[in-house]
């Protein structure tokens, strides 16, 4: 047995050669059970809200009784205050063109904004959006949210970093994985009851996430709120929000007809085979949404 071998006189281990033993050893370890892959399940909708079908939605947050939300492409690029009885826009602050808008986060009386690739992000007043100051950061902008001492920011990786909300310096990273292996094109946050929830580009589904382990603990299928005809029209999901006063949970996407308020069902499903009608890549999903619009600049960042 190979528990035996353990137990052998160093005299007989020596006798097996060190690269026997090393064999043994790699043996041993490969016996380890890999973690399980986390359950997927149903969501049902509570309730819909209008949304703007040009909106290119890449962030979205909840605050007394309204949305906020982050828009993409360059030239288009925004933040909003949006009524969410309406959908009515209620403010509206644009970005140089140069910038392609990603994900919001509030913390306190601010809103924090990331760009894509400019590695450049912005701190506004959350009433007045006036512009207060902006920070830089290493990577690629995706997703941002935050719990109650961090923010928490994606980069379209499998990675999740943690950052102080003043400085924005790195705190700290958890690689996110499901069964052992990596989960990547994390994309839009939000931070729902202990846990990071987060949508991942070009799939109907959102990952719950353990915050100190990165695990996937399940995923929610999504692939049911929209209509076969508005799967075509629009684009990923990309955004989740949470009313954590009333505990209602919100998401909506690039260019999607309405904002849904979900509830999570208990019953189990297979994890969502439908995509989202985009191309593969993202860079030539992005320019392709501006090639109709001739009076558009071209995306550099």
């Amino acid at each position: 047995m190979l528990f035996d071998w353990f137990l052998a006189p160093v005299s007989t281990l020596r006798s097996l050669g060190f690269a026997r033993l090393g064999a043994l050893c790699l043996l041993a370890g490969c016996s380890a059970a890999q973690p399980p892959l986390a359950e997927c399940y149903r969501c049902e909708v509570v309730n819909s809200f209008p949304h703007d079908t040009n909106a290119f939605t890449q962030g979205l947050a909840y605050c007394d009784g309204e949305l906020y939300e982050g828009m993409g492409l360059n030239g288009r690029s925004s933040i909003r205050r949006v009524e969410l009885a309406t959908g009515t826009v209620l403010q509206q602050h644009d970005l140089p063109w140069r910038y392609f808008g990603e994900g919001i986060t509030l913390w306190g009386d601010k809103l924090i904004q990331l760009t894509w690739t400019a590695r450049t992000g912005f701190i506004y007043d959350r009433r007045s959006f006036r512009l207060l100051s902006s920070f830089s950061y290493p990577t690629d902008g995706w997703g941002l949210t935050h719990d109650d001492t961090r923010l928490v920011m994606s980069d379209g990786s499998a990675t999740l970093y943690f950052r102080e909300p003043d400085t924005f310096a790195e705190t700290g990273r958890i690689r996110v994985t499901d069964g052992g292996a990596p989960v990547s094109n994390l994309n839009a946050l939000e931070f729902i009851r202990g846990e990071i929830w987060a949508s991942v580009w070009q799939q109907y589904r959102i990952a719950r996430i353990s915050p100190a382990s990165g695990q996937v603990l399940s995923w929610i299928d999504i692939s049911g709120l929209l209509s076969p005809l508005d799967r075509l029209l629009a684009g990923s999901p990309n955004g989740i929000a949470y009313d954590d006063k009333t505990d209602r949970i919100f998401v909506t996407g690039k260019r999607w007809p309405k904002v849904f308020e979900i509830r999570v069902r208990r019953d189990a499903c297979d994890i969502p085979v439908v995509r989202p009608a985009e191309e593969p890549s993202r860079v030539a999903l992005e320019t392709s949404c501006l090639a109709d619009d001739p009076t558009s600049p071209v995306i550099t960042d």
